[in-house]
This record gives structure tokens, sequence and C-alpha cells, in this order.
């Protein structure tokens, strides 16, 4: 939740603002705001298919060599 400090903040900075493309951008942001309720929250799901296959398997390897690697010392 933003405190009235930080409301205040970015009224200033929205008056300091004279690009045209900025003020139209905050302009449709909350527009949308107003008319769902509330800003969409993501989830993982939201997120599939969105890498390559090779971005994927970067990442799988990322995982097992950082992630999936059991050190039977860390339990004593």
């Amino acid at each position: 939740m933003f405190t009235e400090t930080q409301k205040l903040h970015l009224i200033e900075e929205v008056l300091k603002t004279h690009n045209v493309a900025i003020l139209t951008e905050l302009e449709t942001i909350i527009n949308r705001a107003g008319k769902t309720g509330a800003i969409k929250h993501f989830s993982a799901s939201d997120f599939t298919g969105r890498w390559s296959t090779k971005e994927a398997d970067l990442i799988e390897k990322a995982i097992e060599e950082g992630c999936e690697q059991i050190n039977a010392d860390d339990w004593k």
C-alpha cells in the first residue's frame, strides 16, 4: 500500500513531466486499474511457453548444477 508521501511524490513527478508518451501511458494504466478494480497479479503459469528451448535448457542446467547438489556433510 502506498503511503501518502509516496502518492504526493508521484503527483509531483507527473506534474514535472512534459513527455506526452509517458503521460499517455500513465493515463492508460490508471484507467485500466479503475476498470478492473485492481492490477493483475501474475503467477508462474502466466509465463508458460515464454522461454525458447535453448533458454529452458540453460535454466535447467543451472538448476541442476547449482540447486540439486546434496552434500552429505551439510547434515552434520
